[in-house]
């Protein structure tokens, strides 16, 4: 028999999953649960007798808010609203598009060319922004129709636009990381230190697909017949084309790496060089500057709304039981401690398929981490490896968003069925990648432990 605190933490569990489907709010979910499951055990505690030890009280309205307050003043949080500019700001400032027009000027004569292009693009994005949405659909207006005109295969256009784009969400900076940082109270700078090698990693398994692809099946990319040739003058350009948003990555990220600044002082840096970045291409508005900003505030009000609200159910959830209950669950599978690890992962890469990467983060992590510690494994080589099964969920139908936001600005002859034939290549990648960082931990550990030593 189950235990009362058992009970309900199983049913708030259950509570969650199944009103994901009703399409309410995230956040309202959240926040809702939290209150419904707290005055139920507070009903139990006064006047059902329940075990007292798991049970809540009527206190937990007093650790809402001050769980709420230290939240929001959490300096670290601070610097997802700056990150979160700094890519919406260098995505309308040209850069991309300078880019776009050199490497396919330079790398687009080669079969395949086109497609490691755009993976390149992605990479050097996605160490600039951080932000998985902007980078899709940027690579997606810029290169998709390219690659069409070189009848470049639907499905396999789609799929490298879709993936490149979501590594993003794991090449630091990473508001996912950020995230994950402040939910088990580890180093943004260890975390973004062991995702990087991972990061690119992914991404040049990503380029030898497309490069293998291209020869194995020369029908899905054609080789263009228009570029001019080869001269050092474009070579030249596509050094300086490359050089400003390299320069950015180096600010920031060679500025945490090296201790000089925190994250957050660093996403301050980064929001302005994207703003000076838009204001060298001349593309510099206080039009386009108010747009980023009110952008900014939405996504950030949208973040934080799902991060108070996931905040008040860990509470209840903790406070009912919820750490005793996964962690007995867990430890008492008849695996050894890589299998558990491996069925924490298998259930995270399930989770992505129905629920964004942002819930499972607030969720799913804080219940399993100190699982992960009990075991003996690294917390952040463990982090890391949740990371990378978590971006699967962008490209795992129904709810991935790298597909909806790539079917919003695809031509219009791009159908579903040709983007969700396109990713599947890229999600067994992902899935390989998850398995050489498991087998292989100082992918993730070797920068961290040259750098600080531990």
């Amino acid at each position: 028999m189950f235990e009362t605190y058992e009970i309900l933490v199983m049913a708030m569990l259950g509570s969650f999953i199944a009103l994901i489907f009703t399409g309410f709010p995230v956040a309202w979910i959240l926040a809702g649960l939290a209150v419904v499951f707290s005055c139920v055990g507070i009903i139990g505690y006064e006047y059902l007798d329940w075990d007292t030890y798991y049970m809540t009280n009527w206190r937990i309205y007093g650790t809402f808010v001050q769980r709420i307050y230290a939240q929001m003043s959490n300096w670290v949080l601070v610097a997802l609203p700056m990150f979160i500019f700094m890519g919406l700001m260098l995505e309308r400032s040209g850069v991309a598009e300078k880019l776009m027009v050199n490497f396919v000027r330079l790398f687009g004569r080669f079969r395949g060319g086109l497609g490691v292009s755009v993976i390149l693009i992605g990479i050097l994005f996605a160490a600039s922004t951080g932000i998985v949405g902007a980078s899709v659909v940027l690579l997606a207006m810029l290169s998709m129709p390219v690659m069409l005109q070189q009848n470049y295969s639907k499905s396999f256009a789609s799929g490298i636009v879709a993936s490149s784009g979501t590594l993003g969400i794991l090449i630091p900076p990473s508001i996912m990381l950020i995230i994950m940082a402040d939910q088990l109270s580890l180093s943004v700078g260890n975390l973004f230190m062991g995702a990087l090698m991972p990061g690119l990693m992914l991404g040049f398994l990503y380029i030898a697909y497309v490069i293998s692809s291209a020869f194995l099946n020369p029908k899905s990319c054609e080789l263009p017949t228009d570029l001019p040739p080869v001269t050092w003058g474009l070579i030249k350009e596509t050094l300086l084309a490359v050089i400003p948003p390299l320069g950015l990555i180096l600010a920031v990220l060679g500025s945490i790496f090296l201790g000089i600044v925190s994250p957050t002082e660093a996403a301050g840096v980064g929001a302005l060089g994207a703003t000076l970045l838009a204001i060298v291409n001349k593309r510099f508005s206080f039009e386009m500057l108010a747009d980023v900003c009110r952008r900014t505030t939405v996504t950030t009000a949208f973040v934080f709304g799902i991060f108070l609200g996931a905040t008040a159910f860990a509470v209840v959830l903790r406070t009912l039981g919820g750490d005793e209950f996964i962690s007995e669950m867990l430890q008492s599978i008849p695996l050894s401690a890589a299998g558990i690890v491996i069925v924490i992962l298998l259930i995270t890469f399930v989770a992505g398929f129905f629920l964004d990467w942002l819930e499972i983060s607030l969720i799913l992590l804080p219940l399993v981490g100190p699982v992960v510690v009990e075991l003996g494994f690294d917390l952040v080589w463990f982090v890391i490896l949740f990371a990378l099964a978590l971006q699967t969920s962008f490209l795992t139908p129904p709810v991935g968003f790298s597909l909806f936001y790539l079917k919003g600005v695809a031509p219009p002859n791009v159908t579903t069925l040709d983007i969700y034939k396109g990713v599947i290549p890229f999600i067994l990648i992902q899935l390989l990648a998850v398995s050489l960082v498991f087998y292989f931990p100082d992918i993730v550990l070797w920068l961290p432990q040259s750098m600080y030593g531990n």
